[in-house]
């Protein structure tokens, strides 16, 4: 299997359409409810689903793999993104910043290099 897409529900398509603009994804597909992404690197889309019912943020967490992070961050920086952390070295040997989206998703830009699928603790 290849994973395809994750889509995400927001409240209003055009603020997020704009906001996953910004941090540098393709609009290819657009309609009054839906909106798909390509990512600039890889064969991976991203897509936004408009939701009319009340939701709350379950814990999930969008990430998209940059591999010159701290350049990217302060490209989206001066665009007037906020972060809630900057680049941050992890114990799990991945460096992270973290923001949200405008309907209060969590997205972590990173890099892991090799350790996102190759780390020590690999089982073989």
């Amino acid at each position: 299997m290849n994973l395809n897409q994750v889509t995400v529900s927001v409240k209003d398509i055009e603020r997020s359409i704009v906001f996953y603009q910004m941090l540098g994804l393709i609009l290819i597909v657009k309609s009054a409810h839906y909106a798909r992404f390509e990512c600039p690197e890889g064969d991976a889309t991203f897509s936004i689903s408009l939701s009319e019912n009340e939701f709350t943020n379950y814990g999930t967490t969008i990430y998209f793999e940059s591999n010159d992070l701290t350049q990217k961050v302060n490209e989206l920086i001066e665009k007037g993104i906020q972060f809630e952390q900057l680049p941050t070295d992890q114990r799990y040997l991945w460096k992270e910043a973290i923001l949200r989206d405008p309907d209060s998703n969590k997205i972590k830009l990173f890099y892991a290099g090799d350790n996102r699928k190759n780390p020590p603790w690999r089982i073989t």
